[in-house]
């Protein structure tokens, strides 16, 4: 769907990193295993057949309530669509997959390399999102 729309810019719009103290950093890279990734997608629309879309991806322990680390990063992309007769459903689908899809590999870097300097140098994110599979089930 890619002649349906373009991305005219992208950047960060928000970013949360909350490491209490020392020893909770200590905690955070000896946990890393428990955190969990997650993903919301939100849009509005904008002037001149423009969306905002925000892609936010959080990184926190779900299991830990005290002394733990918060990671969040907001993104922001905005897109103009292309094809004014694109259809609710073949819209959705652009926001919700074809667009992740595209901009999450640059996306995840960013995340990565922000909370590598912020005091997890050996993090690595396990598996892959997967939005074509995720927009799938979330249709069923």
């Amino acid at each position: 769907m890619e002649n349906k729309y373009k991305i005219v810019l992208s950047y960060i719009q928000d970013l949360s990193i909350e490491i209490p103290n020392p020893e909770s950093l200590i905690t955070i890279r000896n946990t890393t295993r428990e955190y969990r990734m997650s993903v919301n997608i939100t849009s509005k629309p904008s002037k001149r057949k423009m969306i905002e879309v925000l892609t936010a991806l959080t990184y926190a322990n779900p299991n830990k309530k005290k002394a733990q680390g918060y990671f969040q990063i907001r993104y922001a992309t905005v897109i103009e669509i292309l094809d004014l007769k694109i259809k609710k459903d073949e819209l959705e689908k652009v926001i919700l997959c074809d667009l992740q899809t595209k901009i999450y590999p640059e996306l995840e870097k960013k995340f990565l390399t922000i909370l590598h300097n912020s005091g997890l140098p050996d993090l690595k994110f396990g598996k892959k999102i997967d939005f074509e599979e995720l927009y799938k089930s979330r249709l069923n």
